[in-house]
């Protein structure tokens, strides 16, 4: 990952601007620029995975135009070629290629892109500050308005505070042009549905996973893997030893009592002889992380921030004992093909419906907490779930088909893989178990105790009724709360909602986010 900064207007000291932007160093820690463009300024940090030496440091410039990336451009190799017939090309990073795309297509470019970005691009010929993200939001980007009425835009919202009165997330498949937001891509919306039989699609849905697999093993720096020994990272771990042909690193953690998982991803990591490693944390590690884990996602959400200190400490461990710089995860697949709780959906249109709300969504929760845990630790995200062909193909599938009529969640995408046996029976065919209570129920159960010795049930009830945007409704809630409060005190609304099942389905109205309520969960925990 990588840290960029833009902001319009230079009435605010340029000590005070590198300041804020300074408190993301630890998203590219290899080398740092800040510039001065015609209509304010630009920031880098850099965390060099494509094009190592110093060629590929940004702003890229072309003329009078500038621009900083945080991004991957899947497949660039052959477009630079391409590109090289008309323009002069310094580096081999991939961001490199977006001004002569620019100067190629202007606005309509983020259309083409096959790619996770966030960007901001100075035109210098037009006089316009640009901004966009990827689709999905994979990679992060705030904006905000200073007391003077300028634009400043950021990686995460602590460059902003200070800067901005009111700070809210960049809106994804979107780019920024004179003042307003414009949409280029939804890929939640479908015009129609794909009608093809299972098999069909099962065919279609592997062809699609193992590509967005395969691109994502293109780096330059060294890749590692997240594996939770769930369906959806042991996939991708699988599919990628395939690929290599070559032992792979894998990374599992764990509490040190109850961890459910670790288990079940030492079976895979034996199974497609991976060099594996094992975290295993305490119930002191993860009271001590919770605080250092709200600030650095900027929530309050309860199981965003469950599932984010297993992934945080994990993260940290292979910062500090490998030279890893580059992690694929498993993140999305749920949104895809539904969670424990969809089980309940009382129709494939109503599956469909939460499928499109929660990955317009996925930029303030699942993906947040990939980006910010592996980031925070000088590390890249790379989800190729989130590959923008499956997601668009895997939302094109009738939802009859992804509806859990064969007892088995994920069904599709584990029937998809059966006959490759690139993965044991065992784990394929697994009941999911959320990533917060596989670490080990326990962790859990220590974050409500803390809540609990923290709070009187007085004191809950007078500090909850405080807030009017979203309030607290558990003592765990009200503990996340005022912990983001104090890092960013008035931006709750940056997060829409706490994320729960959808409570208007019969068997969802719980008042605790984990699949452990719910009636089905079943072998799931075991």
């Amino acid at each position: 990952m990588c840290s960029i900064f833009g902001i319009t207007g230079k009435k605010i000291p340029v000590s005070e601007l590198k300041a804020c932007f300074d408190r993301t160093v630890s998203r590219g820690p290899d080398m740092s620029r800040f510039e001065e463009i015609p209509c304010g300024y630009l920031g880098f940090h850099r965390l060099a995975i494509m094009g190592l030496d110093e060629r590929g440091m940004q702003p890229f410039h072309m003329d009078e135009d500038a621009v900083v990336c945080n991004g991957e451009l899947y497949g660039f190799r052959p477009l630079r070629d391409r590109l090289m017939a008309k323009y002069e090309l310094q580096s081999q990073s991939d961001c490199e290629i977006l001004l002569p795309l620019y100067r190629e297509y202007g606005v309509e470019m983020f259309k083409t892109l096959d790619a996770e970005f966030a960007l901001i691009l100075w035109d210098g010929r037009a006089e316009k500050l640009i901004a966009a993200r990827d689709p999905i939001g994979i990679r992060p980007l705030y904006w905000g308005r200073t007391e003077d009425g300028e634009w400043a835009f950021a990686s995460e919202p602590k460059n902003l505070m200070g800067l901005c009165s009111r700070i809210l997330p960049f809106p994804p498949g979107c780019y920024f042009m004179d003042g307003e937001f414009h949409r280029y891509a939804d890929p939640a919306y479908v015009g129609y549905f794909t009608m093809k039989t299972e098999e069909e699609v099962c065919a279609k849905l592997r062809r699609l996973l193992m590509d967005g697999v395969e691109k994502r093993l293109d780096a330059d720096a060294p890749i590692g893997f997240l594996l939770s020994g769930g369906l959806d990272s042991s996939l991708v771990c699988a599919i990628a030893r395939k690929k290599l042909k070559e032992p792979i690193r894998t990374f599992a953690i764990g509490m040190d009592r109850d961890a459910i998982d670790l288990k079940y991803a030492r079976m895979v990591a034996d199974y497609i002889g991976s060099r594996h490693s094992e975290v295993i944390i305490s119930e002191k590690d993860v009271l001590e992380a919770l605080p250092t884990v709200v600030e650095l996602l900027g929530t309050w959400d309860i199981t965003t921030i469950r599932a984010s200190i297993g992934m945080y400490l994990v993260c940290k461990w292979i910062h500090e004992n490998t030279d890893v710089r580059v992690l694929l995860t498993g993140e999305i697949s749920d949104e895809l093909f539904g969670y424990k709780y969809t089980d309940f959906a009382p129709s494939a249109a109503a599956f469909q419906e939460e499928a499109e709300k929660r990955i317009r969504e996925l930029h303030v929760y699942d993906v947040l907490r990939a980006d910010r845990c592996i980031s925070v630790n000088s590390l890249e995200a790379r989800v190729p779930f989130g590959d923008l062909k499956f997601v668009r193909y895997a939302m094109s599938v009738d939802p009859e088909l992804k509806m859990n009529r064969h007892n088995m969640g994920k069904y599709l995408i584990r029937k998809a893989f059966a006959e490759d046996h690139i993965l044991p029976d065992e784990i394929l065919w697994r009941q999911k178990a959320a990533f917060s209570d596989a670490v080990g129920h326990s962790m859990v159960n220590d974050l409500k105790a803390l809540a609990e010795r923290t709070y009187t049930g007085e004191e809950f009830a007078r500090k909850a009724a405080a807030y009017d945007y979203c309030p607290p409704f558990t003592k765990e809630s009200l503990l996340y709360r005022e912990i983001f409060e104090r890092y960013y005190p008035g931006q709750a609304a940056m997060i829409p909602d706490y994320w729960m099942p959808n409570k208007t389905w019969p068997g969802c109205d719980v008042d605790d986010p984990s699949a452990r309520v719910l009636s089905n969960y079943g072998a799931s925990g075991v």
